[in-house]
């Protein structure tokens, strides 16, 4: 069934785990992560960005695709559809889509001006009973070819965030970057213990690929209820295809290409809820 996330995540903060956010990028990806969620019994959250909407044809196409998915698979576990990094236009498109749930981005912007934008997508989302996940402070690193600088949050602006516009869960920076990490991931545990302990809403941890997995556990031991994972998807899959394609010259159908990659997806997915600790539902 597709729902918003607040009941999954609420439940992550106050039992201490967290909720799998597995980035989708077509069809298949979709398919084996609906698929790998549903065997292991855990709510999972399907998260889009701006670039994967493009290259899948548009938020109603995605919409569509997922609701059918459900239906023909057979799933009952709550699923959430969700924009990841959008901006005003791309999140109310996808509200308006069906999407449960968006991330609106305006964190490059000044305090004052992404409380503005923030505020508009919840007054937009909230009546329709869309969840509203939104960033403060600076996530470093790339994705969908966008770079960008690190900077963390403070306790501070991350009580005016919440309480200025009424979102539902929020992604401080605090050390985690988008993409591989150079070097050791530098994740400001006390920090994000505060906040955690301060606000009421879940927190969210932004690029979950490459963290190591005792910095995963101390993360959610500190209360992270949402963790953030692509990279290491695209990189296990991409490894399996190209393997694939180099011992099999002959190959062509697509199906056969892009499913070789199914296997090592399915172990990356399996990993990540375990570590996460994620409860059946």
């Amino acid at each position: 069934m597709l729902v918003n996330f607040i009941e999954m995540l609420n439940k992550a903060k106050k039992e201490h785990f967290a909720v799998p956010h597995f980035n989708i990028n077509d069809l298949e990806w979709t398919k084996y992560i609906l698929e790998e969620c549903q065997k292991l019994d855990v709510p999972v959250i399907l998260g889009v960005s701006d670039g994967a909407a493009k290259y899948m044809g548009g938020y109603d196409v995605i919409y569509g695709m997922v609701m059918g998915l459900i239906k023909d698979l057979n799933i009952t576990i709550p699923v959430c559809l969700h924009v990841d990094h959008g901006c005003t236009e791309t999140c109310k498109k996808a509200i308006d889509a069906g999407f449960t749930s968006v991330m609106i981005d305006a964190s490059k912007l000044e305090l004052e001006e992404n409380i503005k934008v923030t505020k508009e997508i919840v007054d937009y989302a909230h009546p329709k009973g869309v969840s509203v996940e939104a960033e403060v402070g600076h996530i470093g690193g790339t994705e969908d070819n966008i770079t960008a600088t690190e900077t963390n949050a403070t306790l501070e602006e991350c009580i005016k965030l919440v309480e200025e516009t009424g979102i539902d869960s929020i992604a401080p920076a605090l050390g985690s970057v988008h993409g591989f990490y150079k070097g050791e991931p530098n994740l400001d545990f006390e920090r994000m213990k505060l906040i955690n302990e301060t606000l009421d809403i879940p927190l969210v941890l932004h690029g979950g690929s490459g963290i190591p997995d005792e910095q995963i556990r101390k993360a959610i031991e500190c209360g992270t209820s949402k963790i953030n994972v692509n990279t290491e998807l695209q990189f296990a899959w991409s490894q399996d295809v190209r393997e694939k394609l180099t011992d099999d010259f002959d190959v062509y159908d697509p199906r056969k290409i892009i499913g070789s990659g199914e296997t090592a997806l399915k172990e990356v997915i399996d990993h990540k809820v375990a570590l996460f600790g994620t409860k059946r539902w």
